[in-house]
């Protein structure tokens, strides 16, 4: 029975690994879904109540997730600065709002931070400022990025860290996420800044 048990832990340890998309460093996937979704599929519901008990589905919300750069090189703000740019009019395709959420890889808790910021939403854009070419350039970093660009400063911890982007009521007609990992909107790649 104990094997058993480890065989069917690996199982979904191995399908929560192979059953994502990698795109620029962001892991997409689609674990949660009704009845007509899971099709018999124990191993796929498994693995989305371990992913995430009572997620919405991918019609509902993705959220894409990472803690590396494209390059796979992980996120630490002890030793780089980043940038996260979305180009003109290439912001998430949702019809409802979208967020980018800092987390603490250790704790899995949000960042203390100087400016109580712990995340960079859609209902931020008028306080967001745009570069001169209409894009939208997020700082990602442990230190201030200096007042001009305060407004769009997603505070990191001076450690490893992680970043979930949530896309709520996403798109289907292109631009879209969906589905997720093949869609025609991509997230935007974390680049190291320093």
């Amino acid at each position: 029975m104990k094997k058993a048990m480890k065989d069917g832990n690996d199982k979904i340890t191995q399908y929560l690994q192979t059953g994502v998309a990698d795109v620029n460093g962001w892991r997409l996937s689609a674990f949660f879904g009704d009845r007509e979704f899971f099709s018999g599929d124990w191993l796929k519901r498994a693995a989305g109540a371990r992913a995430g008990l009572f997620g919405n589905d991918a019609a509902e919300a993705v959220y894409p997730a990472t803690k590396t750069t494209a390059a796979n090189d992980p996120l630490d703000g002890s030793k780089h600065t980043y940038t996260i740019t979305f180009a003109k009019g290439e912001l998430p395709p949702v019809k409802a709002f979208w967020s980018l959420t800092m987390y603490d890889l250790e704790t899995q808790l949000l960042v203390a931070n100087p400016i109580d910021r712990y995340l960079i939403n859609s209902t931020m854009l008028s306080q967001l400022k745009k570069n001169a070419d209409g894009s939208l350039t997020i700082y990602v970093q442990r230190d201030s990025p200096g007042k001009s660009r305060k407004s769009n400063w997603l505070p990191a911890p001076d450690a490893t860290f992680g970043i979930a982007m949530r896309l709520y009521w996403p798109r289907t007609d292109p631009p879209s996420i969906l589905p997720p990992g093949r869609g025609t909107r991509q997230p935007p790649a974390i680049v190291p800044a320093d």
